[in-house]
């Protein structure tokens, strides 16, 4: 139970990091802070999605 968890989360953050260096050249920065991880290693594709779009929009 708790090593899926920390598969999750060690998943998480290679995604938003691989993420955030695909988008860079738009000029968008997707922050690793702990609730990006926790979003979406609960929430999967669909949180990574909604991250990347809430930041592009925002900014």
């Amino acid at each position: 139970m708790i090593l899926k968890i920390i598969k999750k989360l060690m998943l998480a953050i290679v995604i938003i990091y691989g993420l955030d260096l695909l988008i860079q050249n738009l000029g968008v920065f997707v922050p690793l802070n702990l609730v990006t991880i926790l979003l979406v290693s609960i929430l999967g594709f669909p949180g990574l999605i909604t991250l990347a779009l809430s930041f592009f929009f925002l900014i």
